[in-house]
C-alpha cells in the first residue's frame, strides 16, 4: 500500500481554507455583495471556475493525469476535459441549429484521454477558456433570465443555476483529488 501524502494548506488565518482571503482571487470584490439575480449567478459560476483552476495549480501532467480510485477514471485533467465537453454541450442547448461535435470523442473520453501529457494539459485548458467564452458571450444576449431558448426552451436562469451545480460538484470531486494527489487541502 503506498503512502499517503501529509495534508498541508498555504492558508494561515483560516486553516481549513486553501488560501488566506487576501490572498484568494475569489475575495476579489472588496467584499460587497453582487447587485442582482444575473450579477450573482455570474460570480458564483466565476469563484467554482477560479477554484477549479485553483485545484490545478502548481502540478505537474502526471500529477494532473493521476486518476482516483479504481475503478474510477476520474482525474483533475479528466474534470477540466469534462467541462469543455459540458460548456460546450450547454451551447448545443440554447442553440437552435445542427448541435456541435464532442470535441475528445465518444462518451468517457474526456477521462480516458487525460494522459500525462503536456501538450494534453495546455490544450484542455486553453479549450476550457474558449468554451467557456464561447458560453458566456452567446447568454449575454439574454439579459432577461427567464426567457427560454433553444429547442427544449430552457430558461437562461435554469441553464445559469445548472452550470453553477456542475461546477461546485466537480470542485468537490477536485478537493478530493488534489487532496491525493499532494496532501493540499482547502476550499
Amino acid at each position: 500500500m503506498s503512502e499517503q501524502p501529509a495534508r498541508w494548506t498555504t492558508a494561515t488565518v483560516y486553516p481549513d481554507m486553501w488560501a488566506d482571503p487576501d490572498d484568494d482571487p475569489r475575495n476579489n470584490n472588496g467584499g460587497t455583495a453582487s447587485e442582482g439575480e444575473l450579477a450573482t449567478l455570474q460570480d458564483g459560476l466565476r469563484d467554482f471556475r477560479l477554484t477549479l483552476r485553483m485545484k490545478c495549480e502548481g502540478l505537474d501532467a502526471g500529477q494532473l493525469a493521476r486518476r482516483s480510485v479504481p475503478p474510477s477514471t476520474m482525474s483533475l485533467l479528466g474534470l477540466v476535459r469534462h467541462l469543455v465537453e459540458v460548456e460546450r454541450d450547454w451551447r448545443n442547448w440554447i442553440g437552435e441549429g445542427e448541435p456541435l461535435p464532442r470535441l475528445y470523442g465518444p462518451k468517457d473520453a474526456d477521462f480516458h484521454g487525460a494522459v500525462a501529457e503536456q501538450t494534453v494539459v495546455d490544450t484542455a485548458f486553453a479549450d476550457l477558456e474558449r468554451e467557456q467564452a464561447a458560453l458566456d458571450a452567446e447568454l449575454a444576449e439574454y439579459q432577461d433570465l427567464g426567457v427560454r431558448v433553444g429547442r427544449e426552451r430552457i430558461a437562461v436562469r435554469e441553464l445559469m443555476v445548472h452550470r453553477i451545480d456542475e461546477y461546485a460538484r466537480h470542485c468537490g470531486h477536485a478537493d478530493l483529488l488534489r487532496e491525493c494527489v499532494d496532501g493540499r487541502v482547502g476550499q
